[in-house]
């Protein structure tokens, strides 16, 4: 495995786009800091510049550093949740944060997750990367390798074998304002208390 996980950290270092598995479903990703990938990736799922895409990160750290301001209740979210199933919606660094990633807006939805696999990518190389479902817009969730579109596997650079454990989809919740608002429920289920 570690001869797998090494071989897509180079490719994703150099700008390559890896399908990967999460704790939730396969993801398909690139590093967020290199705008031709990124182009690549939305073109490749089939996806609109104006919808954006989540964003994974190794660690609190890291996800702070991609957004502006975050509220008491981000950061109580980030603390109790992760790593985990839950996505973050929050106010983003523009300058940062190249604009389809934010779906040409102002957020960004960010996430650690519960996956040694995934979180190793982004340690060794350094920057977040995109966490989007590894699918064709509009096609199925997978969540095993069985369930990923062989079309979509001969665009990409690699895929990382692996399993998801969770068989769900992330719970999303838009924290820029309060109560926080559950966008989509997923594996996690955010108690009240955690949302005020």
């Amino acid at each position: 495995m570690d001869n797998h996980i090494q071989h897509a950290i180079d490719i994703v270092s150099k700008g390559g786009i890896v399908i990967y598995p999460t704790d939730t479903a396969f993801g398909i990703g690139c590093r967020i800091d290199i705008k031709q990938s990124v182009d690549r990736l939305f073109s490749l799922r089939r996806r609109s510049i104006t919808q954006a895409m989540p964003v994974l990160v190794d660690s609190i750290e890291m996800a702070l550093s991609c957004l502006v301001c975050p509220n008491d209740i981000v950061r109580h979210l980030m603390h109790t949740y992760w790593p985990g199933a839950l996505t973050i919606v929050s106010w983003c660094n523009e300058d940062r944060i190249y604009s389809p990633i934010r779906g040409q807006g102002k957020t960004i939805g960010v996430r650690v997750p519960d996956h040694k696999i995934v979180c190793r990518i982004i340690h060794e190389v350094g920057v977040p990367i995109l966490g989007s479902s590894a699918n064709f817009h509009g096609e199925k969730t997978p969540y095993t390798y069985e369930d990923l579109n062989p079309a979509l596997i001969s665009l990409v650079d690699y895929v990382v074998p692996g399993e998801c454990y969770k068989g769900n989809a992330s719970t999303v919740v838009d924290a820029t304002g309060s109560p926080v608002k559950v966008l989509r429920q997923g594996a996690v289920i955010v108690a009240d208390r955690d949302m005020r």
